[in-house]
């Protein structure tokens, strides 16, 4: 049987995907790249936002109508946040974000039995799901070392679907690496839901980098995000000395308001934001600093954005994702008064949108005539694209080998 899986979210569901096409090709499934066309669709969901919860059940409802006689699996965190929603719907098997691992088994058994499967679990204090890839299907491979969060902001719903947090077997991430290595991977990212929590065997992310460090194949480990606090002594030291760490950090930000920043129960104020980043800065003069920020949170004034607007540019970022803020039905925000209009949201991510624009292109432009190591994700009519370490996106008039490193002037 033919098999497609549509992905939805993060890096994290991103990965789970990746796992559950290797899992599905070794139990003798195919795969097919038109959903149209495949007998099973596997869609993994997201909840980050009400938006991403609609467009998942807007997928899911249309493949039902186009495609009524196929298997139908849904996984993810918007069927694990709204599971009885998901329960109404015409779906073959439907579980939440445990027992990816085991999709394959699942199916066959639905395929002997044809007795549909709906299995949801507390995800409050499970263990660590153990997931490997060995050949990720892009050039930046993907290590999922960690699961959950323990913060709980007051805007998120992910602690509630994704759980407490817990970790990967130190060795086995080790042993993962090596796989993807082996495989010609040279950049690994090190993702997670909150991924600087990763703690294993009394071995922290620190420790992680640093033995990763030694596979002498994998020339450039990332990391996809990482809280301001998590960036203690023992890990900038490290980024100090280890040139294998990629020139880019992405540290959420999320408001640049005292205020906000307390009703949205983050563990910071934008001066130890700053201080922070100031040490990086002074580490690594030309890294990349991305960040998040969230805007039109309720009590947020005109005043209040607008401080967030000037500690965006005081701090320099070289990208921002912007989000509008999304009431998440069970949050303690959801509830709070002095809620943002919509109209009053659409102006303010517009012009936060327009700050991120400038500041990209003004920290490319640093580096134009510069010789930087780019990493070709692909080639295509005699164009290569690829990324460098400081995640600069570069288009070169020549077909370069997909998966290798070269050194070009910007």
């Amino acid at each position: 049987m033919k098999f497609n899986i549509i992905t939805f979210g993060c890096k994290v569901n991103q990965y789970e995907s990746n796992m559950m096409e290797e899992n599905m090709l070794s139990s003798n499934f195919f795969y097919e790249e038109n959903k149209d066309l495949a007998d099973i669709i596997i869609v993994n969901t997201c909840s980050v936002t009400n938006v991403a919860d609609k467009k998942c059940l807007k997928m899911i409802r249309r493949i039902r109508r186009k495609k009524p006689d196929s298997l139908l699996v849904v996984a993810g965190c918007s069927s694990q946040n709204n599971q009885e929603v998901y329960k109404k719907l015409d779906i073959d098997i439907l579980i939440g974000n445990k027992d990816k691992s085991r999709i394959a088994d699942i199916i066959k058994e639905y395929i002997k039995t044809e007795k549909r499967y709906v299995k949801f679990y507390n995800e409050r204090g499970l263990e660590f799901e153990d997931m490997q890839i060995n050949d990720y299907n892009h050039n930046r491979a993907f290590i999922k070392i960690e699961d959950g969060c323990d913060n709980f902001c007051s805007y998120c719903i992910i602690p509630y679907v994704r759980g407490s947090v817990r970790s990967k077997d130190f060795s086995k991430v080790i042993s993962e690496a090596k796989s993807l290595a082996d495989h010609n991977h040279k950049e690994i990212v090190l993702t997670g839901i909150h991924t600087g929590h990763y703690l294993n065997n009394n071995h922290d992310l620190t420790d992680l980098i640093n033995e990763l460090s030694k596979i002498d194949n994998i020339l450039r480990i990332r990391i996809s995000s990482i809280e301001i606090t998590e960036l203690n002594d023992k890990f900038l030291s490290m980024l100090e000395k280890n040139k294998k760490v990629c020139d880019h950090l992405h540290i959420p930000l999320q408001a640049g308001s005292d205020e906000i920043l307390k009703r949205m129960n983050r563990k910071y104020d934008l001066k130890y934001y700053e201080d922070k980043i100031n040490r990086i800065r002074s580490i690594r003069p030309d890294i990349s600093i991305t960040t998040d920020i969230i805007v039109g949170f309720p009590y947020e004034t005109d005043e209040l954005f607008n401080s967030t607007l000037e500690f965006a540019k005081k701090m320099n970022f070289s990208k921002i994702h912007v989000f509008p803020y999304s009431k998440r039905e069970g949050t303690s925000a959801a509830i709070m008064p002095n809620q943002v209009d919509d109209k009053i949201k659409k102006i303010r991510v517009k012009k936060l949108m327009e700050l991120s624009d400038k500041l990209e292109k003004e920290y490319y432009d640093k580096f134009k005539g510069k010789d930087l190591d780019i990493l070709i994700e692909e080639c295509d009519n005699n164009v290569s694209i690829g990324h460098t370490s400081n995640y600069l996106m570069v288009t070169l008039n020549e077909c370069l080998t997909v998966g290798e490193i070269y050194k070009r002037t910007l």
